[in-house]
């Protein structure tokens, strides 16, 4: 296929997914906005093996492909602001993260907000690792990945991993996350126009419920103020529409001035986390396909 064709098809299933979406306007309240969001995800590949888990009250599943790599395994942390989605709204595009990485994946269903505020996601987070690491998977073989806000619970996560002693991942994926609390990122104001699923608002609402009062630039609470040396290799993408461009931007130039090794991807035209519309987009498969090759090369698969 030509760079034209490619183009012309991406622009055909953008007009078809922003058609979709304009005919499901995100509702106001936080409990029918979290239905409406995992109504949105897609259905898990009958193909991916799934085992439900309770980690101390917590709960979660372990997501396994037809082929992996036994020694190897992800935590996925899913987005929606700490407040919605949920182990089904993801499942589907986390089932396809695991094909592409070839390993097994940790889904976590941690606790949100307002219900359990900060840093509760944080502890669910940090708990879900050392649970991996009690599993007998090496540090370098696991990779912590998450979109959104999980996206920025990557970073937390490792944070709060550090303070508690433990060794770090092999790699880490942050795809359109969430890292700045306040926020003061530029796209706030010149993309909002472009972004058909996230609205300052939404942004603003999510972090009031997340955070309840306590401090705005604590580093497990908006990790661009954390201290990021010696972290993983980290991978960000992030789409061209997106209200939260200039948290990856940000993110990006912490990580590089830190001396931790960044790929920043920016996707032309792409929705946030446009991963979540992998059968409709062809772009998000790609994008998939991206984290798996950057995941097996990082944590060392062999052949």
């Amino acid at each position: 296929m030509t760079t034209r064709e490619n183009a012309a098809r991406n622009a055909a299933e953008m007009k078809e997914l922003l058609a979709y979406l304009d005919a499901r306007p995100w509702p106001d309240d936080f409990k029918e906005a979290r239905v409406h969001y995992d109504a949105l995800g897609t259905p898990l590949a009958s193909d991916i093996g799934v085992a439900p888990l309770n980690l101390n009250g917590v709960g979660a599943q372990v997501l396994t492909p037809p082929e992996y790599d036994a020694d190897r395994a992800l935590l996925y942390l899913h987005g929606g602001g700490f407040v919605f989605g949920s182990l089904k709204s993801h499942a589907g595009m986390v089932g396809e993260v695991a094909r592409a990485a070839r390993c097994r994946v940790l889904q976590l269903d941690y606790r949100r907000a307002p219900e359990h505020p900060y840093p509760a996601a944080v502890e669910d987070a940090t708990a879900a690792y050392q649970w991996l690491l009690g599993q007998g998977f090496a540090p370098e073989r696991i990779t912590i990945a998450g979109d959104s806000a999980g996206g920025g619970l990557v970073l937390a996560m490792l944070v709060e991993a550090r303070v508690r002693g433990l060794p770090l991942a092999g790699a880490a994926v942050s795809i359109s996350p969430l890292v700045d609390m306040e926020p003061t990122g530029e796209s706030y104001r010149t993309r909002e126009h472009m972004d058909p699923l996230v609205q300052r608002k939404v942004v603003d609402q999510v972090i009031r419920l997340y955070l309840n009062g306590k401090n705005l630039r604590h580093p497990t609470a908006a990790p661009i103020h954390a201290d990021l040396t010696g972290f993983p290799p980290l991978l960000i993408q992030v789409g061209e529409r997106e209200i939260l461009f200039s948290d990856s931007e940000a993110l990006a130039k912490k990580a590089r001035a830190s001396g931790v090794d960044v790929t920043l991807e920016e996707w032309p035209d792409m929705v946030h986390v446009w991963h979540l519309h992998h059968p409709r987009l062809s772009s998000g498969r790609e994008a998939i396909a991206r984290i798996g090759q950057f995941v097996i090369e990082k944590t060392g698969a062999r052949p």
